[in-house]
């Protein structure tokens, strides 16, 4: 697909949108079993978008990353110093928010309380035993700003996770969660997207990027930054065999986390959010819906798959009535042309 199609289905804005849809429809679900959201909720292909449509710290952490970065990059070539200071203040700004009232992860909680301290090196506020979900539910700013190369792609969305979140596994399944939104954005085919995901995997395995991570890696209890880091993406590699048998063999009508986990912990919540579109790879509106309706981590894994078919189908996959009220309509918007023009 060419960059003009690219840009003429909006492929940012689709996936922002679908981000924040997928959270809005996920928030009333999180923490119940799939038998108490049918109850609740009625079936689930006919879920409706609550009202009004509220989102999580996801897409609040969203948007704060893509503040950051569009600072970041307004003030030259992105490089690791240059993207830390903004994306230090967004995230310090989200945690002292009067909004940031969503249930926000501990995680990111506690990482932030301790960037407050600027002289405080970020690799001293991470996380270093976490890979919770929240680092890769909002990376997908970083697979969809245009003007950046792979080195520059990967290692800002290793270090965007590492500011909070900086177990191995934490950092790598950013790194592929971007990738991903950027293949879909760019046209991959879906059905060829596991392979080459794999692929990415295989060839970063030992890649620790000390340019844009620093001494992170010395936080843990690894021998080797390379040993570190292959943790990481091990973990990574297991759930893409998860996730290839699953899209094989899994029934639509089950509970996705039944095949690949229930999206607490990164790796996870990547999988089975691909694992949403992946089965309803036409039908976007169905995807998130199947995303929402599931036993885990239900906000993050909705709003991975809508990141997912968004960058896929463009502005067009989502319903007008539907995007046209969600939370932070305007700032979603705002990014989502800035990066689609």
């Amino acid at each position: 697909m060419t960059t003009t199609t690219t840009v003429a289905k909006r492929a940012a804005t689709g996936a922002l949108v679908g981000l924040a849809l997928g959270d809005a429809l996920g928030f009333p679900t999180e923490f119940n079993d799939v038998s108490s959201i049918l109850a609740k909720c009625g079936p689930w292909r006919q879920m409706r978008l609550p009202t009004p449509a509220i989102v999580t710290d996801d897409t609040q952490m969203t948007l704060a990353l893509g503040r950051g970065l569009r600072s970041a990059m307004d003030r030259g070539v992105l490089a690791p110093k240059r993207l830390e200071r903004p994306l230090r203040e967004e995230f310090v700004d989200w945690y002292q928010s009067p909004e940031n009232n969503r249930a926000p992860g501990n995680t990111c909680l506690r990482a932030c309380h301790l960037l407050k301290d600027e002289n405080r090196p970020w690799q001293d506020a991470s996380q270093v035993g976490s890979k919770g979900c929240g680092a890769n539910m909002r990376v997908a700013p970083i697979g969809l700003v245009p003007g950046l190369s792979d080195e520059q792609r990967a290692g800002a969305a290793q270090l965007q996770s590492g500011l909070t979140h900086g177990h191995p596994t934490a950092l790598a399944a950013s790194d592929l969660t971007a990738r991903a939104v950027r293949l879909l954005a760019h046209g991959t085919e879906p059905a060829a997207l596991l392979g080459l995901l794999r692929s990415y995997a295989e060839e970063n395995r030992s890649h620790y990027n000390h340019r844009w991570l620093g001494d992170l890696w010395t936080r843990g209890q690894d021998a080797t930054a390379e040993s570190f880091i292959a943790r990481g993406w091990d973990d990574c590699l297991a759930i893409l065999d998860r996730l290839e048998t699953a899209v094989r063999t899994a029934d639509p009508e089950a509970d996705p986390c039944l095949a690949t986990g229930a999206g607490w912990i990164a790796e996870e919540a990547f999988a089975t959010g691909l694992l949403c579109f992946l089965l309803f790879t036409d039908e976007p509106v169905t995807a998130i819906r199947r995303a929402a309706c599931t036993s885990g981590d239900s906000d993050s894994i909705a709003c991975l798959t809508g990141a997912f078919a968004g960058a896929w189908h463009g502005a067009d996959a989502w319903p007008t009535e539907w995007a046209d009220r969600i939370e932070y309509r305007g700032d979603l918007m705002t990014l989502g042309a800035l990066w689609d023009a």
